[in-house]
């Protein structure tokens, strides 16, 4: 399973949240999304931890902390939507 991280700092980068979590067990994988277009930080992340009760933890604790001038969202992360098809604009005819 994964973590979510939002609400971040757009200053956040990888090593600051693998610092922060590693308080926590151990930190496997942080991802932190871009913007295509821009290449900014979009304000969330996801990371992995080698165990659920590590992440429970990390979760617990962390959720709406103050970090980086932040009031983090920290949770389970959900499955992603796979919205990609059908029904886009570019599906249309104008």
């Amino acid at each position: 399973m994964s973590i979510y991280v939002g609400n971040l700092s757009y200053e956040v980068n990888q090593d600051d949240l693998s610092e922060v979590f590693a308080e926590y067990g151990t930190v496997k994988r942080v991802h932190i999304p871009s913007d295509r277009e821009t290449g900014r930080v979009r304000g969330f992340a996801f990371v992995e931890m080698a165990s659920d009760a590590e992440e429970d933890k990390a979760i617990e604790t962390l959720d709406g902390a103050e970090w980086m001038d932040r009031a983090l969202k920290v949770n389970k992360a959900k499955p992603r939507e796979d919205n990609r098809s059908g029904g886009g604009r570019r599906n249309n005819r104008f």
